[in-house]
């Protein structure tokens, strides 16, 4: 078994990408908008400025708080649709219960929109023709790559349909022409189904729940969840030490596609820029 080193391939690509910013002299701006005080949208804004100053985007922070209004939250994505320092914007998702989250990422300009959420995006991943990708499941895409797999013509199954990962990780798959399988809470012989993947990509959200006799011998097994287990450890959906011994490669919980998630929003936002450049 080899574990899959999130953190060493995204620093890879943050490292990439900060050395064109520098080379062409790119001016390149971020902004991230959050509402309210959730304790992990929080340390996610962090770490999104964090790898923004490293990358050297300047990166331009709203903190609204929890009782903001929809019309509110709309005037300022307005606001940044309009500014040309901001080249993506991110609103931190989940957003209060007074504010319709469909409603504010169809208002977002779908160049400026760099977590590919508009509906305008979602389309061109649909048919193959994107400029963005959403960032997890492009970052799962560099993580297989990245072991050297050929995806052509292997079977994956996704266990997962959310519009954030498993839709769209599962067109990423058949885009690169794997025969592509999704998984869901009414799939039957779900066990039997995964374990004929020779790439299997869970985004399912419940701690240990793909076991080893979900796994065929020797797959490449991607964990896409951020659980918390019964002691309060951060986990993933997969139970890792009853698979690390059967499967080829896996990914880690936490250090797998966490960081990637991150390093290709700033590739996104990088490709937004570029393209408003033109």
């Amino acid at each position: 078994m080899t574990l899959i080193d999130g953190k060493a391939v995204s620093a890879a690509v943050k490292e990439r990408i900060k050395k064109e910013i520098e080379e062409k002299n790119l001016k390149i701006g971020l902004a991230v908008v959050i509402v309210g005080t959730d304790q992990a949208s929080r340390v996610y804004v962090n770490n999104k400025k964090k790898a923004c100053e490293f990358c050297g985007i300047t990166s331009y922070e709203y903190a609204l708080p929890e009782e903001t209004t929809e019309e509110q939250l709309l005037e300022l994505v307005d606001k940044l649709n309009g500014d040309g320092n901001v080249n993506g914007i991110l609103v931190q998702l989940p957003l209060p219960n007074q504010i319709d989250e469909k409603k504010i990422i169809e208002r977002i300009n779908p160049e400026k929109d760099v977590d590919a959420f508009n509906a305008v995006n979602v389309g061109k991943i649909m048919i193959g023709d994107y400029s963005f990708l959403p960032c997890t499941p492009a970052g799962v895409m560099e993580l297989i790559k990245s072991t050297g797999t050929e995806i052509s013509g292997k079977e994956c199954v996704v266990i997962g349909r959310s519009n954030i990962v498993g839709k769209p990780m599962a067109m990423l798959l058949l885009h690169e022409n794997a025969t592509v399988t999704v998984c869901h809470s009414k799939t039957r012989n779900l066990k039997e189904v995964c374990s004929r993947a020779d790439i299997l990509v869970s985004a399912v959200g419940k701690a240990g729940f793909v076991t080893a006799d979900m796994v065929k011998e020797g797959a490449l097994v991607i964990d896409v969840g951020m659980n918390r287990n019964a002691e309060g450890k951060l986990c993933g959906d997969v139970d890792f030490n009853s698979v690390k011994d059967k499967c080829g490669f896996i990914t880690p919980v936490p250090g797998g596609v966490g960081p990637m998630t991150i390093a290709m929003l700033m590739e996104n936002t990088l490709r937004a820029g570029k393209l408003q450049s033109l």
